[in-house]
């Protein structure tokens, strides 16, 4: 499962985000899903994301996660190019704690979706997980992995009062 065409594009508008996207990374290779990260802007580099959605649905992209800050118009503008889910995690970057992001990335006007996630690493971990279970509606190994991963989550909850 862990080998083949990248499932999942995780993109993020800096390198410097990449520790909050981490999770994203994270998570699904322990899920065994391919997917890849890139720095991308969509107000720096306009032209290179373009391109790299096109040539990502081509490769069999199924889902794109999309980390951005400030603005956060790197969701939006990713979903605007394609009719594969995207994912917002938005990042804290500015004086507002991420609450600019927040909204950016969530006040998507009608008929160009993002899905929105928390704000941080707990969001990119979420965004991972719910692009695993887009996949494990036709993939029965990434189900069992998502079903496996509960399990664990699960089972290190202690059983006995904690007082």
């Amino acid at each position: 499962m862990s080998d083949g065409p990248i499932r999942v594009a995780i993109l993020m508008g800096s390198p410097n985000d990449l520790p909050v996207m981490q999770p994203s990374v994270d998570t699904l290779r322990e899920l065994g899903v391919p997917c890849e990260a890139r720095a991308i802007s969509a107000h720096r580099t306009p032209e290179r994301l373009h391109r790299y959605v096109e040539e990502a649905e081509a490769r069999g992209v199924r889902v794109f996660i999309c980390g951005a800050g400030g603005a956060a118009h790197l969701a939006g503008v990713t979903a605007s190019l394609t009719l594969r889910p995207v994912l917002g995690v938005p990042i804290e970057s500015s004086p507002l704690s991420g609450f600019d992001a927040l909204l950016s990335t969530v006040q998507m006007p009608g008929g160009v979706p993002v899905a929105t996630f928390g704000v941080g690493r707990s969001g990119a971990k979420n965004a991972a997980l719910f692009a695993a279970e887009i996949l494990a509606l036709e993939d029965g190994e990434v189900a069992e992995a998502l079903r496996k991963l509960r399990e664990r989550q699960a089972a290190a909850l202690p059983l006995e009062p904690l007082a």
